[in-house]
This record gives C-alpha cells, sequence and structure tokens, in this order.
C-alpha cells in the first residue's frame, strides 16, 4: 500500500477504501454536519424538495444547527432565518441545536463546535461555511460545502468528493511573543495567493506549529480557505487528545491518523519563525501582504477584535496584555466568538483585572457572543463599518463590503497587531509595546 497524508487516510476510511489517491472521487461517509442561520434554510430546502417535505434526516445525532451570523439585529429576514432553524430543530428532534435566547446558545460555530465536542480527530466534519476548515486543527478533514451538497447530507449521510493533493508548510523555531498564528496563516497566504491551494489539502507541521496552543491552531487552519484551500490540517498531539477528551460529544470513539514516511506532497514550504515580523493583509485581498513596518503609520478610524480568527480567549489574552492601563485613540469593538469565551472575560485576569474591565477601561466596547461585524449584516450589526473608514480588523477577509461599506478599508492582522494600532490610532508594531 503507497504511503498517505492525514487528509488521504481519512478519505479513505470515510469511504470503506484501504487507500486513495489525490484526484480520486470517493463516497465519503460523513460523521458531523454543522449549518448555521445564514445557510440553513436553503439546506434544509434542498432536503426537502428532493427528499420529501416529511423525510427524515439520516442521524439526528450527527447533525449540528448554530445560529450564530445576523443574530442580534432588528432586521426581520435575518430573525426569520433563525425561526427556521428552531421550526426544523422541532420536526427534527435534533438533539444538538444551541438555540438562541436559551442557555444553550453558543455563538460563532467554528469555536462552538470544538467547545460543545464535536469534533475529533480521524473524522469527516463538513459544514455550510467556508471557515469550516478552522476544525483542521483537530486532525480531521473538516471542509466548507454548499447548500445543495448539505442537503444531500442530510438525507444520506454521504458526498461525492475528490480527494485533494496535499501542500504541506513547516515552521519551525521558538515564536518571538510579538507573532501570533495569524501572522504565521497571513504569511503563508501573501506567498502563494488567495489561489494558490485551490482544492488542495494544506498541512501545517513543526515544532513552531505544536508549540501553538489549540485555539491558535485553529486560527491556523481557519483561513486555508483564504488561499483556496480545501481543507487545513494538523496532526494530533497530546494538546488536541486532551482538548478532545475533556469535551467529546456522546463520548464517540475516534482514530488518530499521522501522515505516513514517504507521503507525497504536491509542495513544500519551511519558515523560520524566528525570523519573521508581524504581518498585515492590506485591503482588499487577504494576499495582499506586507510587514508591519511597510505600513506602519496607516491612518485608522476602527480597530475590531473578534470573529472564528480573532475572537477566542487567546486572542483577547493577547491584546488585554497591551491595552491594560492605556486608553484607546479609535473607537474598538470586542466581539467574543462564543458564550464560553464571554465568561472568560470575566474569569481570565492579568494583575487581578479581568479582561472585561481592561477592555472597558482602555475605551473599547463589548459585543454579545457571535460574528458580529464579520460578514457584515444588518445596518444595526455591532461593529459594522456603516461608512467609508478605515479599519483593522483580526477577522479572516477584507473583501470590498466584507465588513459592511463597500468602500471601507479593511486591514487584516493579529491581536496584538490590532491592540497595538487601537492604542496608536495609526497601524502600529506591537514590537514596540510587547
Amino acid at each position: 500500500m503507497s504511503a498517505m497524508t492525514m487528509t488521504e487516510k481519512i478519505l479513505a476510511r470515510a469511504s470503506g477504501k484501504g487507500s486513495v489517491a489525490p484526484g480520486e472521487n470517493v463516497w465519503a461517509n460523513v460523521d458531523v454536519l454543522m449549518t448555521h442561520d445564514v445557510c440553513g434554510p436553503g439546506t434544509f430546502g434542498v432536503f426537502k424538495k428532493e427528499f420529501g417535505p416529511d423525510a427524515k434526516v439520516w442521524d439526528k445525532e450527527k447533525l449540528v444547527l448554530i445560529p450564530d451570523h445576523y443574530i442580534f439585529t432588528q432586521d426581520a429576514m435575518a430573525n426569520r432565518n433563525v425561526d427556521v432553524l428552531r421550526q426544523f430543530a422541532k420536526e427534527q428532534d435534533i438533539k444538538y441545536f444551541y438555540d438562541v435566547g436559551t442557555e444553550k446558545y453558543k455563538g460563532v460555530c467554528h469555536i462552538a463546535l470544538p467547545e460543545e465536542g464535536h469534533t475529533r480527530p480521524g473524522e469527516v466534519l463538513l459544514g455550510t461555511d467556508s471557515h469550516t476548515c478552522t476544525a483542521g486543527a483537530f486532525g480531521e478533514f473538516a471542509t466548507g460545502i454548499g447548500n445543495t451538497d448539505a442537503g444531500f447530507v442530510l438525507g444520506t449521510g454521504k458526498l461525492w468528493l475528490k480527494v485533494p493533493p496535499t501542500m504541506r508548510f513547516v515552521f519551525h523555531g521558538n515564536l518571538p511573543p510579538y507573532l501570533m498564528a495569524k501572522d504565521l496563516i497571513l504569511a503563508v497566504i501573501g506567498d502563494i495567493g488567495v489561489d494558490g491551494a485551490t482544492y488542495r489539502a494544506m498541512e501545517f507541521d513543526g515544532d513552531g506549529v505544536y508549540a501553538l496552543n489549540i485555539e491558535e491552531r485553529m486560527t491556523l487552519c481557519n483561513m486555508a480557505i483564504e488561499a483556496g484551500g480545501k481543507n487545513g490540517i494538523i496532526a494530533a498531539d497530546q494538546v488536541t487528545l486532551d482538548y478532545v477528551n475533556k469535551r467529546n460529544a456522546g463520548s464517540k470513539p475516534y482514530n488518530v491518523v499521522k501522515t505516513d514516511p514517504g507521503a507525497k506532497f504536491v509542495f513544500e514550504k519551511v519558515y523560520d519563525v524566528t525570523k519573521m515580523e508581524p504581518v498585515i493583509a492590506k485591503p482588499h485581498s487577504p494576499d495582499n501582504k506586507a510587514t508591519v513596518t511597510q505600513v506602519k503609520g496607516t491612518k485608522l478610524d476602527r480597530a475590531y477584535i473578534g470573529s472564528c480568527t480573532g475572537g477566542k480567549l487567546t486572542d483577547f489574552r493577547a491584546a488585554a496584555e497591551l491595552l491594560n492601563g492605556k486608553s484607546v485613540k479609535i473607537d474598538t469593538f470586542v466581539v467574543p466568538a462564543t458564550t464560553e469565551v464571554a465568561r472568560g472575560l470575566d474569569s481570565e485576569k492579568i494583575g487581578g483585572k479581568s479582561l472585561r474591565d481592561i477592555f472597558l477601561a482602555s475605551g473599547a466596547k463589548i459585543g454579545e457572543a457571535s460574528c458580529a461585524a464579520c460578514l457584515g449584516g444588518p445596518s444595526d450589526t455591532f461593529g459594522r463599518l456603516n461608512a467609508p473608514i478605515s479599519c483593522i480588523s483580526t477577522t479572516n477577509r477584507n473583501f470590498p463590503g466584507r465588513m459592511g461599506h463597500k468602500e471601507a478599508q479593511v486591514f487584516l492582522a493579529s491581536p496584538l497587531t490590532v491592540a497595538a494600532s487601537a492604542l496608536a490610532g495609526t497601524i502600529a508594531d506591537c514590537r514596540d509595546l510587547v
């Protein structure tokens, strides 16, 4: 049997084959399907049209429904989408429905999935959101799919997938205190372009990767799609297993997979993290790379710290370290990804002060756990760019209109860089403060 990468091994298991090769098409059995308020209604519509109005989903234990995008808004259509999720969850008796307005409400799906134990090594996780690839941080095949594919999965539990070739990105060295996973992935995207990994797996490796905590690994995998990647993936180690075993929903068994020695990669690139500096993605593309030195001093109107890429506890600790005892010079919005993270803003302390108190004392505004302005949303969305202003953000996309106004300028950066810039009112180098 030929040597296989992690992605190939997972898809081989999921399709009942001894081995698979890049370019091969397989019927893969799906372990978890996730959908949210934006795509759920369309997915349910496809499912009912193709399988019948009274059809039942293939396995109600494997479907996860997470309202997260347009939640805290008065917009009638956004609210209706959540109502559609509620109705479907009731019809199908869905156990894992994290409804807004209840104790089960979570927030951003990509962070909620691991927090609630729906991510396990070796599994196939599909979601109706391109950033579903976040879960590759747990050593699984995780990718985003469209409503039509998701409707088919709802009825059959399978999907026709092409096995992607794998690109390998190795990070070596001790990560300096001024760098975060966001800098690493922005460097990769800047190097290969937004189409550089189209329909390819992006495997991350090296001591620099395994020194990252699980939240930072999630950031790495999250933005694989920004390079066109089919999935991002990191082999599970003890850090991964400790997290998964503590939360595993239903205590489901799983199999850890590793890339075989001698497995073939279509591309390899090695980075020395000790020689890297903070990275910015300038408007209007995640691959419009600049080092912070090249854009330092650029005037800003707003700073935004949140989303699946920048709204985790690790992100907020980093930002709070810089903001502690200081005041921001521009409007600064802080949005926890999930309700668990929001609670952490109160329980986590720096010098006896909670992260929440540090943010509020600095002049920042704190929103409810959700996607908020990351995908623009209705005009009353917290932090939305409703004017053609300039914003530095921890989010993952900066296309025209992504965070609201089509003429707004969005710079992507790490929480450290965003916090430093909030204090300066211009793009700033966090190395001056760390």
